[in-house]
């Protein structure tokens, strides 16, 4: 064997070996969960964990109804409804509507007991029961359907799709396709001003925010989120009139006047920020991200907020609700190997003062 030859065969081997040893750093990292770190600010409650399909499962949305709790795979394509258990949260019931499509975001229609949950690779709808999880029918959407709310002032049901840049309109009563909203740029989420009924749509690649109004079904204005790139997950707090958006290109999070139209303030957060909760009563706001961080920042007043901590939780993690009732926080886990898992927090309350 020539010198060239057995120094290549070196080279591979010592590659081979070094990839090896990545993996078995990486893999368990990555496989098992643990517990999150420590908090004065938060109290770590245990897992709901979820069933299990192939070696990877990630979770996409979560939508909380009373003390049901519903979170989408975008992986696999389930919808799991967990019945939570206050007293022993790890034996909550839960059920699964499997389906084909990443699953995405969900929707109620509380009037007639339905629910709406997107498909994107499908490019449909689908109507089924929330209680039951019977599937009743498939409503045909553009390509790349992924945030949807149910908007009651309009009885209507919005769906944002990302790549056509548009909006498809659902009669949630009749089912079907009533109508699209051409956008300027690629929607990420949706949310609704309570008070004047406008929608705040974030246009991912322009890093900006559009207003909808539906009864004319236009588009009435559009506002610059600098410094945020990559807009992704948003919340409104509609008492002070602010709207929280993370911005997934620089782990930022910003404060959105809805009167004046402006971006007041920017706080650092976890990286690859995805969703955003806020609760009114303990004037705290919640982000998630995929490197596997939960911030948990505090409103001292309209235009004045603080990070009181960022709780290390498990890569990609970077979904969570809210209960407005019980302040817990529900942070949806991704997971390799392992079962998918809810991590469910409760607050520490009497902390949040200024030092």
């Amino acid at each position: 064997m020539n010198r060239s030859i057995r120094r290549g065969l070196q080279i591979t081997a010592a590659l081979a070996a070094a990839v090896l040893v990545c993996l078995s750093i990486v893999v368990p990292y990555l496989a098992y969960p643990g517990t999150p770190s420590k908090s004065n600010f938060m109290t770590f409650e245990g897992y709901v964990e979820l069933p299990k399909h192939g070696l990877l499962n990630v979770l996409d949305y979560m939508a909380l109804s009373g003390k049901t709790l519903f979170v989408t795979s975008e992986s696999t394509g389930s919808l799991f409804k967990i019945d939570l258990n206050p007293d022993r949260l790890s034996v909550s019931p839960v059920a699964e509507m499997p389906g084909a499509g990443a699953a995405h975001g969900m929707a109620l229609f509380p009037d007639a007991n339905v629910a709406f949950l997107t498909r994107s690779e499908e490019n449909i709808v689908q109507v089924f029961d929330p209680k039951t999880l019977e599937q009743f029918q498939s409503i045909p959407v553009a390509d790349d359907a992924d945030a949807i709310l149910y908007v009651p002032s309009a009885r209507l049901v919005y769906v944002a799709n990302g790549g056509p840049k548009m909006a498809t309109l659902i009669d949630p009563e009749r089912r079907v396709t009533v109508g699209t909203i051409s956008l300027p740029g690629e929607p990420e989420f949706v949310a609704q001003d309570p008070q004047t009924g406008l929608l705040y749509q974030n246009l991912q690649d322009l890093n900006s925010l559009a207003g909808i109004d539906l009864g004319s079904r236009s588009i009435v204005g559009r506002w610059p989120l600098d410094p945020c790139e990559r807009p992704t997950g948003m919340a409104i707090d509609p008492s002070t009139r602010r709207l929280f958006a993370v911005c997934a290109g620089n782990a930022l999070l910003v404060v959105f006047d809805l009167d004046q139209h402006r971006v007041i303030t920017s706080l650092k957060i976890g990286g690859g920020p995805d969703s955003v909760a806020f609760d009114p009563i303990l004037h705290r706001v919640y982000s998630a991200g995929k490197d596997g961080k939960l911030t948990v920042i505090h409103q001292d007043g309209p235009d004045a907020y603080r990070v009181l901590d960022e709780i290390r939780t498990h890569y990609g993690a970077h979904t969570l609700a809210v209960d407005p009732i019980s302040h817990k926080v529900y942070v949806g886990y991704a997971s390799l190997l392992v079962r998918p898992r809810i991590a469910v927090f409760s607050p520490t309350r009497g902390e949040d003062k200024p030092q």
